[in-house]
This record gives structure tokens, C-alpha cells and sequence, in this order.
């Protein structure tokens, strides 16, 4: 199926995007830095909108059809949700190894599930069941994993904010179910675009720059620039991929957050970081839990 072919792709780049923006992040202010990825993605899909404006591109799924001020709304209130996970989330990268951080936020489909379940009826079959199952067994594991590290689960602060980017996370993925039944994936991606890159100008502004010479130094890197590259095109092929009739968001959201595979293999060749063998025991289960849901959607 295409949808989870695309689903695939996306859950590849997202991988690489964890993986930038865990090395923008190293002692680099996170304000700025999100600030850039916010308005980076903007200015790639800005002249979209304006080719579309202009007759240029007036059809394909690169085209951006107009919109009422109440389309705008919605469209406003995604780019909210979005960037209240990513400060959070941000955040916690910055002060948690990526293999804790990925995991964790590969946890966030189980609440996608029960928000599928409730709003949009859908079903899953056994196998899609047992992937489940196996993905919230999995996130308990690495509770423990990460207390050979010091770090306390209940007590962080920082664990509690990536959970929170978490729960944020798939309140945003069920909301996109539900922008993808009336909506044009290129609308919605390139209008919640603009308008994080807005609030965080507003946010940077406001909270960051007063304080700058008192907080942690911003430092340019080129990684910030490829947060945006991956994070744009992993983001239109998820778009894509609900587009289609026969999606199913619990599966879409579980698949994506196999990006945990990619980002925990940069965290253990490139950033060399500890306890690897009680983690990717944990990952294996979430890889486990991928292959069932990925049986169940054939």
C-alpha cells in the first residue's frame, strides 16, 4: 500500500532529523535554534504558495489551493500544538541522550491509538494489537535503562517534558486526521509552516532575547539548516500518506516513530552515547511491535 510505503520513507527522515537536531542542540541556546528550524521550513515552502498564487502551479500535489480565514484557523491552531511539542521536545533533547529521547517519543502512537479509537472508530486487527502491546511494554523497560544513567523517570524534569512533547505529539497526529478529510496536504504543511515561524519569532523576541547574554551562547551550525531539509520532506510524505483513503492514523503515527531505529543508530556509531545493550533491547521490542503492525496492515 502506498500510505505505508510513504510512512516508511518518513519514519527514515525523521530519524536523520533527531539526529541533527540532537547536534544543533549541544550546548547551543534552544530558542534560536528552533527559531531557525521554524523559520527555515517557512522559507521552503513559501514560494509554493506563491507559484501557487500566481497560476505557475495550479495543479499536482505540489500546489497549494487558497483558503478561507476559517481554514486559517485550523491551520493556525495545528502550528500551536506542533510548536508547544517541539519546545518541549527540543528541550529535552538538549539535556537527554537521543537513545532515551527517541524511544520515548516512539511511545507516542499507543496514544494515538486510543485517541483513533475514540474519535475515528477505527479497528485494528490482532497483529496491529500485539505491536501495540509490545511498544508500551517496551517504553516500561526503558524506565529502567535509563536509571542505569541516573536518570530518575519519575523525578526529571527533562522526562517529563519528552513525554510531553509525546502526548502533545499525538494530540497534532489525530488533529491532521481530521485536517487530512477536508484539507490538501500541501495546504496544511505550508500554512502551519508560516505561522510557527510567526510565534517564534514572537517567542524568541519576547523570552530569549532579553535574557541572551545571561543564558546559554547561540552558535550557528549547519546542522540546523538540515533539521529543516529532512524534517520538510519527512512531513510531506506523512501528509501524503493520511491523504490517502485507506489510512489509518494509529498505523501511520506507529510506523513514523520507527525513526527511533535510524536516530538510535546515530546515537550509538556517531555519538558514542552509554548503556547501549539495555537499550536497543528495548528498541528491538519497539522494532518487534513495527513488524506486527506492519503484518496487520498488508
Amino acid at each position: 500500500m502506498i500510505w505505508v510505503a510513504l510512512a516508511f520513507m518518513s519514519a527514515a527522515l525523521l530519524g536523520c532529523y533527531d539526529f541533527f537536531k540532537k547536534i544543533s542542540l549541544k550546548e547551543n541556546a534552544v530558542i534560536p535554534v528552533l527559531f531557525l528550524n521554524t523559520l527555515f521550513s517557512a522559507l521552503i515552502f513559501l514560494p509554493f504558495i506563491l507559484l501557487s498564487r500566481t497560476g505557475v502551479i495550479d495543479a499536482g500535489m505540489f500546489h497549494v489551493p487558497e483558503a478561507g480565514w476559517h481554514v486559517h484557523i485550523f491551520l493556525f491552531i495545528k502550528a500551536v500544538i506542533v510548536l508547544s511539542s517541539w519546545i518541549c521536545g527540543y528541550f529535552a533533547m538538549k539535556h537527554l541522550p537521543i537513545t532515551i529521547v527517541s524511544p520515548i517519543q516512539a511511545t507516542r502512537p499507543v496514544m494515538v491509538l486510543l485517541g483513533a479509537l475514540l474519535l475515528f472508530g477505527e479497528q485494528l486487527n490482532l497483529y496491529q494489537w500485539i505491536g501495540v502491546s509490545v511498544a508500551i511494554v517496551s517504553f516500561f523497560l526503558l524506565g529502567k535503562s535509563g536509571k542505569r544513567e541516573g536518570i530518575d523517570f519519575q523525578r526529571n524534569r527533562w522526562v517529563a517534558m519528552v513525554v510531553a512533547a509525546a502526548m502533545l505529539g499525538a494530540v497534532s497526529a489525530l488533529y491532521d486526521k481530521f485536517l487530512m478529510s477536508f484539507l490538501a496536504p500541501m495546504l496544511v504543511q505550508s500554512w502551519f509552516n508560516i505561522y510557527q515561524a510567526v510565534l517564534m519569532a514572537v517567542i524568541m523576541l519576547v523570552l530569549w532575547y532579553p535574557t541572551k547574554e545571561s543564558t546559554t551562547r547561540f552558535q550557528w551550525r549547519w546542522s540546523i539548516l538540515c533539521i529543516s531539509l529532512f524534517l520538510g520532506i519527512a512531513d510531506f510524505c506523512y501528509f501524503s500518506a493520511l491523504a490517502e483513503q485507506d489510512a489509518l492514523i494509529a498505523v501511520v503515527s506507529m510506523i513514523r516513530r520507527g525513526s527511533v531505529i535510524v536516530s538510535f543508530a546515530f546515537g550509538a556509531l556517531v555519538l558514542r552515547e552509554k548503556n547501549l545493550k539495555s537499550k536497543a533491547f528495548d528498541l528491538l521490542l519497539i522494532i518487534i511491535g513495527l513488524l506486527f503492525l506492519y503484518l496487520g496492515s498488508k
